[in-house]
């Protein structure tokens, strides 16, 4: 019996463009270093890095946060909220990264397009 050869397709722009991009918000403010090294000229990656760098903004102004509000007995109710909203605007803003399109992250869409690079 012949096998049948199944024909690999090489990786497209814009499949590269979402690796890059997802890497960008999962790794974090490394994520936004790699990108920017590799591709500053990729409008959709720098897109993606941007909100990664305020995300990760926003998780160390989180952390203060919640450390300050655990002296507080409002603080231990709080502080599972604060870190749930933030794992659900991650997660949205990774899930937005292998969309194909640019979509601003709830929250930290705003904040990223002021960024000038």
């Amino acid at each position: 019996m012949a096998k049948k050869r199944v024909k690999k397709s090489k990786p497209t722009k814009q499949d590269d463009s979402k690796l890059f991009a997802f890497l960008a918000i999962l790794l974090s403010v490394v994520g936004f270093i790699i990108a920017l090294l590799a591709k500053r000229k990729d409008k959709y990656v720098m897109f993606y890095a941007k909100e990664s760098l305020i995300l990760f903004i926003t998780g160390i102004v989180a952390k203060v946060l919640t450390v300050l509000l655990m002296i507080t007995i409002v603080g231990v109710l709080a502080v599972p909220i604060v870190w749930v909203a933030y794992f659900v605007i991650w997660v949205i803003a990774l899930i937005n990264s292998l969309s194909g399109k640019q979509r601003p992250t709830p929250l930290v869409g705003k904040y990223a397009k002021s960024i000038k690079l």
